[in-house]
């Protein structure tokens, strides 16, 4: 069975100093490299001829270690302080003394003002092509707003100005105040953490990142491509209320609403009460008018209708029709009566002419009618003097009565 080798064991482990001597070899390995950033710290002792500079990444929370000559950074074209924003040329290098990583600078460049503005721009493109400045994303802010989230510095005349425009148009108005820095290579960090903090509240119903004016170096961390993206992400409407009107940081193009002061994002977030009121009355004015308006416009339409013939005197058609009924019904009576009179006049002829016709009237001139009355049946009128041998029962019908007789036969 072969030895493991060095390092792959506990029974065969590499000392320090071999691990020390393999990772500088590695890392000797790879080549120089230009590398952009934020200058975090810069060092600069009276007895080296070596600077030490700590190059942060301002969009993240990442940083490396620099070594350079010292008449690199004394006699640079800029002066280097803490915040350039610089481009270095070096080579990786692992001290194994300390075992500690470096950048071996041999060459620093600072980032002017043409390049800064170069790259907002290609970060614009980049931001407006993903669809972040599109208008139909844009959430309205409130009309009204309970809790106003503030993001600024701290003391600035920033926070001073939009807390004593809000308050003093609408008193009730509350806030949530975050300060940050909000200029160098820690404003981004602070600004995105005090975003997402207030993003998170329920309480806060907008969220102002306020800042007064400044050079294009100063507002540069208001066009950071991790704060615009951070912006993007939030749920609470966000405005922008960064510098002055002519500046026109990337933020702006991604906040729900711009601001061109933070005066301006005070006003524009927070209602006046006294014009609030003044508009209500107003309304109240209008409203009252129009109704009137209205009322009076109806109670015009109603007198015309009224004066109208059928309403202003409603009863004149009907005593019209009153009478023409009227006048139908005496007609209808006269000929009813005449009809009447006419039909009585003929049943009077006809009952005359039956009573002359029929056998009372007979009877009263002095004639009988003589019937027979057998043992069973009815009676029958007496016709013949065979009809009514002897002994036969006979009834004698005069006009005012009727007697009964026996025939005694005929003689």
């Amino acid at each position: 069975m072969t030895d493991p080798a060095p390092g792959q064991s506990p029974e065969n482990p590499f000392p320090v100093r071999g691990v020390a001597i393999r990772v500088a070899g590695w890392i000797d390995k790879l080549g120089a490299v230009w590398v952009e950033g934020q200058i975090a710290q810069l060092t600069l002792r009276p007895n080296s001829n070596t600077a030490f500079i700590t190059l942060r990444d301002p969009a993240a929370d990442m940083s490396l270690s620099l070594t350079c000559p010292r008449d690199l950074v004394v006699n640079a074209p800029v002066k280097m302080t803490d915040g350039t924003q610089v481009i270095v040329f070096g080579k990786p290098s692992f001290y194994t003394g300390r075992g500690t990583f470096s950048l071996r600078v041999s060459e620093i460049r600072a980032v002017g003002i043409g390049e800064l503005l170069a790259r907002i721009e290609r970060l614009r493109r980049l931001l407006d092509a993903e669809g972040l400045f599109d208008p139909r994303l844009k959430r309205p802010p409130p009309f009204l707003p309970d809790t106003i989230g503030l993001i600024t510095g701290r003391a600035s005349a920033a926070e001073h100005d939009i807390i004593a425009v809000a308050t003093g148009r609408w008193p009730a108005v509350r806030f949530a105040v975050r300060n940050t820095i909000v200029q160098g290579p820690n404003a981004v960090p602070q600004i995105v953490e005090a975003l997402r903090a207030l993003d998170g509240d329920p309480g806060v119903d907008v969220i102002v990142l306020a800042r007064g004016g400044g050079s294009v170096e100063d507002l540069l961390p208001f066009s950071d491509e991790t704060l615009c993206r951070e912006i993007a992400r939030c749920t609470t409407p966000v405005v922008s209320a960064i510098g002055h009107e002519p500046d026109n940081p990337l933020c702006d193009l991604v906040a729900d609403l711009r601001a061109a002061t933070p005066t301006d994002a005070a006003k524009r977030i927070v209602p006046d009460a006294a014009a609030e009121q003044a508009l209500v009355a107003d309304l109240r004015r209008r409203s009252a008018r129009a109704l009137r308006n209205w009322v009076n416009r109806e109670q015009h339409t109603v007198t015309q209708l009224r004066s109208r013939p059928v309403l202003a005197r409603p009863f004149d058609a009907l005593d019209a029709r009153a009478e023409e009924i009227e006048r139908a019904r005496r007609t209808v009576r006269r000929d009813i009566t005449r009809l009447l009179g006419a039909e009585s006049e003929r049943v009077g002829h006809l009952s005359a002419r039956l009573a002359t016709l029929g056998p009372a009237a007979t009877l009263a001139r002095g004639y009988a009618v003589v019937q027979t009355l057998p043992e069973s049946g009815s009676p029958h009128v007496l016709q013949s003097v065979a009809d009514a041998p002897a002994g036969t029962r006979l009834r004698v019908r005069v006009s005012d009565g009727a007697v009964t007789a026996i025939s005694e036969g005929e003689k």
